[in-house]
């Protein structure tokens, strides 16, 4: 029962029967019994007949509720002091007594009346009226004080009983109230916080960013004086706390009673269970302040999406209306010019699109709760950015051809037009004469040569170019010029002719007398060689590819080549990716030595000590962890020569992995180490020392992307192995590949699985004596607890909790995993250590509820029970056999 939430209301406090209590003719002075029993006294009281039976009962009731349980349970025992009165007066008090006492009593002393004469009275009353007074303990008469100490000791005894018991009646009264305000108090303050916890957990989050901040508001302000109020709880407490300590406070030789301890005891457990509550309501404020914060987030997000989106889409129904391709140079530049300011117009839109998608990439990362509505939303806003810019592109490129189209249509009909001025300009009466038409034909052959410049001598050329942008009216200019530089050819064609006859009229006239022509002295006969002109560009040919083909095979290779040819035509996968490997471990070697040669060994430099900063002063050993064993385990003299004997024999590449399994455990180490290594980079990253390092190694990448190769490597190596099992399936050999492709895996699992364990937190033992790290991974948990009780966490919104399993062979961590943001880099995890199961005494149960994702772990005979759902049921299947071999085995080793 929750002694806070659902506490027994007692029938009486103190503050109700207060005027009863001042009277004094009871009181629970704190003394006990030699077997612990509580002592209510009833002191001398001359009006004690008088007293109403309501009070009398209401008074016992209540002394008898104060003592614990167990004390209760001893049975009370009563003094009834009347040695100034009468017999009638003892009488009258152990008739009352027997009738309305509402504990059990153990034993009843009576100092009896000191006057002879009525003492006389009481020991004859007292064996006349034993059996009238039913009861069933004894009834001990004593004549003085003295006796009384035979039966109690003195310290538990007041000083009206001769005892040195302190007690003082007031202070009593005053410290019972106090307890039990302090007790409505705390109870009071857990209903509170518990009627506060149930009104958020009922809040309906906005829709608008407004109501969410006025929500987030009222609700840090109620927060804000519900703490107040648990800090004048707490306050209280520690008053009422140091109140009742006050005499051993005081005086180091005082010592305070059982009832006074007992009341100790209440007051520090009213404050432990404020102090849980209290607890139990920062987190659950935590994760509802979270959940307020991230719904704030989402609205402003969402204000901001619809903003840009509706800023992107008319963006982007503006550049749709920029259909038009120009049928001109000078429209063309102009609409360039326009497409240019539209791409300016939409830089800062499309800025803020890319802006708010990595804002929302930052919520998802940040375990934000509507994931499922952030996400889309960024997806939609780079597709509009990327959209555009691709639009953009095309546009440019349909632009950009358009323009050389023109740009070629108006060369080729400038062309044309100097083409026909030339013809027009050349004298008929100067071409008449050998030596003029010559001139004229040498003209025409340089001319016709500038047809090169153009492409439009080539139709089928000029098509194939243009295709996409050749609207009917462009096809139709174009059609004109070609008939255009058609017509010039000709035109130029005819010229040549009649220049050719002219020259060839005026050569010297053949000597009948001579066997053979005689060659004029001067110079022979002109060599008259056709210009590539539009009629000769229009008829090229495209070179064939057998023609290439056929230079690639007139080289003929070596013996070795053909032999290396033959294996992979038989083996031509796993040949590729061999080649691949041992030409990417190559690379690897030389960039491990490049960093360890030019970081490295340049931090022992003395011409560049000055420039190290000073919170790399000596940490060398973490910055670069175990680069120089991994670079001395890849170097040309072990593993790279190794895979380098592979290349004619791919099979034995699965045993180099295999004989060389226990070395490749450094890369366990490395990735150990590089959580610190990356904090220090980011803590020196920018200083001139690695500047300088990196100028002179002439690198394009900063020193981190290089630590960062050993990572990327371990993990390239079993993606070549799975690729080369995909060609090697079921032929031989296949089993060794498989075998070393585990291998890797497991390699590339305990890097992971120990990076992780690493940042464990609050643990107080020692981890690596757990045994070994079996697996590691994420879970929703329910706990179910015999002891124990439910609290304000104990809310709906509390289960299921978040852990973070950690299973070795000797026992079951649960974390809380941690993420925390590091100088505005990368989020960091950490594991904070929350509870830890044996595994030599849990059991486990497959299915829960019908729910095939989860299982249940309990602990010491179900005292706890733990059930855990896993996101699949694969890997729910792949914990449970796990724990089921640590299990086994462990029972066959106590076997």
């Amino acid at each position: 029962t929750d002694e806070i939430m659902q506490q027994e209301i007692r029938p009486l406090v103190a503050v109700d029967i207060i005027e009863q209590l001042h009277r004094q003719f009871a009181i629970l002075s704190g003394g006990r019994g030699k077997d612990g029993a509580p002592i209510i006294t009833f002191p001398e009281f001359a009006g004690f007949s008088d007293i109403p039976d309501e009070d009398f009962l209401n008074v016992v009731t209540y002394l008898t509720s104060i003592p614990s349980l167990e004390a209760a349970s001893i049975g009370f025992i009563i003094i009834i002091d009347r040695r100034r009165d009468k017999w009638s007066a003892v009488k009258a008090s152990l008739t009352r007594i027997a009738g309305a006492f509402p504990g059990n009593l153990q034993l009843v002393f009576v100092l009896r009346p000191s006057r002879f004469i009525q003492r006389a009275i009481a020991d004859i009353g007292i064996k006349l009226y034993r059996d009238d007074f039913k009861m069933k303990v004894p009834i001990i008469m004593l004549n003085s004080v003295s006796d009384l100490h035979g039966y109690i000791d003195k310290s538990q005894l007041t000083r009206e009983l001769g005892g040195t018991l302190e007690y003082g009646h007031s202070q009593w009264i005053h410290h019972r109230t106090a307890i039990e305000n302090f007790a409505m108090t705390v109870k009071t303050t857990a209903q509170m916080l518990q009627t506060f916890g149930t009104d958020l957990a009922e809040t309906e989050l906005p829709n608008d960013v407004h109501c969410t901040e006025d929500l987030l508001s009222a609700h840090t302000d109620h927060h804000s004086k519900l703490k107040d109020e648990l800090k004048l709880a707490v306050k209280q407490g520690a008053t009422l706390l140091t109140c009742i300590r006050e005499p051993v406070t005081r005086s180091a030789n005082s010592k305070l009673s059982p009832d006074e301890l007992e009341n100790v005891a209440t007051v520090e457990r009213l404050l432990a269970q404020l102090d849980e509550t209290e607890k139990a309501f920062d987190q659950f404020w935590s994760k509802h302040h979270l959940k307020l914060e991230q719904c704030l987030q989402l609205r402003h997000f969402e204000h901001d999406f619809r903003e840009v989106k509706l800023t992107l889409d008319n963006l982007m129904e503006t550049q749709a209306g920029f259909a038009d391709i120009g049928d001109s140079v000078a429209r063309v530049e102009h609409l360039l010019k326009e497409q240019k300011q539209l791409e300016e117009k939409g830089q800062e839109p499309l800025e803020k699109a890319q802006s708010l998608a990595l804002h929302g990439e930052q919520l998802i990362q940040n375990n934000h709760y509507a994931v499922d509505s952030i996400r889309p939303k960024c997806v939609e806003l780079r597709r509009i950015c990327d959209d555009f810019t691709n639009e953009t592109k095309k546009k440019y490129d349909i632009l950009g051809k358009s323009l050389d189209l023109h740009k070629e249509l108006d060369k080729a009909s400038q062309w044309c037009e100097a083409g026909i001025y030339l013809l027009a300009s050349q004298a008929v009466d100067k071409c008449q004469s050998q030596e003029g038409a010559e001139t004229a034909l040498v003209e025409i052959e340089k001319f016709l040569v500038t047809a090169k410049e153009h492409q439009l001598s080539n139709p089928k050329e000029f098509y194939n170019q243009f295709d996409m942008i050749l609207t009917p009216e462009i096809k139709a200019n174009a059609q004109r010029i070609l008939q255009k530089l058609e017509d010039v050819q000709e035109m130029f064609d005819k010229r040549q002719v009649s220049l050719k006859k002219l020259a060839a009229k005026q050569t010297r006239p053949v000597q009948p007398v001579a066997p053979h022509p005689e060659s004029s002295p001067k110079r022979g006969s002109p060599k008259i060689t056709r210009p590539a002109g539009v009629g000769c560009l229009s008829n090229l040919g495209s070179v064939r590819l057998s023609e290439l083909f056929g230079h690639i095979a007139a080289a003929s290779p070596s013996q070795k080549s053909i032999s290396a040819e033959i294996r992979l035509c038989s083996h031509p996968s796993n040949s590729h990716i061999i080649n691949e490997l041992i030409e990417t471990e190559r690379v690897y070697v030389e960039e491990l030595q490049s960093i360890i040669e030019g970081y490295a060994s340049q931090m022992d430099n003395p011409n560049l000590v000055h420039l190290i900063p000073s919170a790399l002063q000596n940490k060398k050993e973490i910055l670069f962890g175990n680069l120089p064993e991994i670079y001395d385990f890849h170097n040309r003299q072990i593993f790279l020569k190794e895979i380098e004997n592979c290349i004619e024999n791919p099979e034995l590449l699965a045993r180099c992995f295999l004989k060389r399994k226990e070395d490749l455990q450094i890369y366990e180490k490395y990735c150990q180490n590089k959580p610190r290594s990356e904090a220090l980079w980011r803590q020196c990253g920018d200083s001139i020392f690695f500047q300088e390092c990196q100028r002179k190694l002439d690198h394009k990448l900063s020193l981190d992307a290089y630590l960062l190769k050993p990572v990327q490597r371990i993990t390239k190596y079993q993606l070549l192995l799975k690729e080369m099992l995909k060609c090697s399936k079921n032929s031989e050999g296949t089993a060794e590949l498989e075998e070393a492709l585990a291998t890797v895996l497991d390699i590339i699992k305990s890097a992971n699985d120990s990076m992780h364990q690493i940042a464990i937190t609050g643990y107080e033992g020692d981890v690596g004596e757990l045994g070994k790290l079996l697996m590691q991974g994420s879970f929703n948990v329910w706990t179910d607890h015999k002891k124990g009780h439910n609290k304000v966490k104990d809310l709906a919104r509390f289960k299921p909790m978040q852990r973070h399993l950690f299973l070795y062979t000797k026992m079951l961590l649960f974390c809380k995993k941690r993420e925390e943001n590091t100088d505005g880099h990368e989020k960091t995890a950490s594991y904070s250590f929350k509870n830890s199961l044996k595994m030599s005494t849990v059991g486990i149960t497959e299915n829960v509820k019908g729910d095939n994702k989860k299982f249940e772990i309990w602990y010491n005979g179900r005292e706890e029970v733990y059930i855990i759902q896993a996101s699949s049921v694969e890997l729910k299947n792949t914990w449970i056999s796990e724990i089921r071999k640590v299990l086994t085995g462990q029972l066959e080793a106590c076997r």
